[in-house]
């Protein structure tokens, strides 16, 4: 059965939308029903007076997405503990044709910048999201969120500066990334002290997120000595009869997902610059685990 022309359409920009709507808000679950909510909107539209279809859908998923985003900052100020965005298994499929395109979309979809994008206003966030991810030209972000070209180029510059200054550096080639989790995940694993300082950068930071949920460090854990300790005393339980491995691709990179009872119950990735591990995240909080089972 042949899908009708509107769901065509939609269908073919989903990806993109996606892709949006996960680095505006850092939730899969909240990306998936933006572009559910844009859909609705996109059915019952005009279409006869849409003469560009990706332009409008990009402009009502933003929107959607500003306005999810206000009510998500409001409620953050509760949330327990760090926080860090929902893993993302990162497909891209057509939609990063080369390498150098596959680079920025995995750069933009990291944890690291993520993270920093949690500090910019919902509009900063908007802009750069549409800039350095997926390229749109000022004069179209403008016209996507009625605002000034002048007052676009300036969110642009006050976004990419910050984002800057704040994200950790790390090195994105994909199979010195792996290389490094496999060494990191034998030495975590085996309790093995000694392993784990000679992958770990001296001034290395964990960042673990339970939500208040699950078991996590309720602070950001920083040097080389402690996050030893720390991971040398918890990792080997990830081993523990009932539990299995994977491995992954999740947020642009390589990741580790324990599965407790086939239930994902924690996912740990890297971040890396020459050679040492210079970031570990671990996601430990069910509800941003939850849609992993499927992976």
């Amino acid at each position: 059965m042949t899908a009708d022309p509107a769901t065509e359409v939609f269908e073919e920009h989903r990806s993109l939308l996606t892709g949006v709507a996960y680095r505006m808000l850092g939730r899969v679950a909240d990306a998936e029903d933006v572009v559910q909510d844009a859909w609705l909107r996109w059915s019952r539209a005009d279409r006869a007076e849409v003469r560009e279809p990706r332009a409008y859908l990009v402009r009502i998923t933003t929107r959607l997405a500003i306005d999810r985003l206000r009510q998500a900052q409001s409620r953050a100020e509760s949330y327990i503990g760090p926080w860090l965005p929902e893993p993302y298994v990162t497909e891209y499929g057509d939609t990063a044709p080369d390498a150098a395109d596959r680079a920025v979309l995995a750069d933009t979809v990291s944890l690291a910048v993520l993270v920093v994008l949690e500090s910019l206003s919902p509009l900063e966030r908007a802009v750069f999201v549409l800039r350095e991810a997926f390229g749109f030209p000022f004069t179209q972000i403008a016209a996507l969120l009625d605002r000034g070209e002048p007052a676009v180029r300036q969110l642009a510059r006050r976004a990419r500066r910050h984002v800057e200054e704040r994200r950790p550096r790390y090195d994105v080639d994909p199979g010195r990334r792996r290389e490094l989790t496999e060494r990191f995940l034998a030495a975590a694993s085996g309790g093995d002290l000694d392993g784990l300082m000679s992958v770990l950068a001296p001034d290395v930071r964990l960042v673990s997120d339970g939500g208040g949920k699950a078991r996590a460090a309720l602070r950001i854990m920083h040097s080389a000595d402690k996050v030893a300790r720390f991971l040398a005393a918890v990792a080997p339980a990830a081993g523990s009869p009932g539990r299995t491995l994977r491995l992954l691709e999740a947020n642009g990179g390589p990741a580790v997902l324990i599965l407790s009872g086939g239930k994902p119950d924690s996912l740990f990735q890297l971040d890396a610059m020459e050679g040492r591990v210079t970031s570990v995240y671990i996601q430990r909080n069910p509800d941003k685990l939850r849609h992993l089972a499927e992976h």
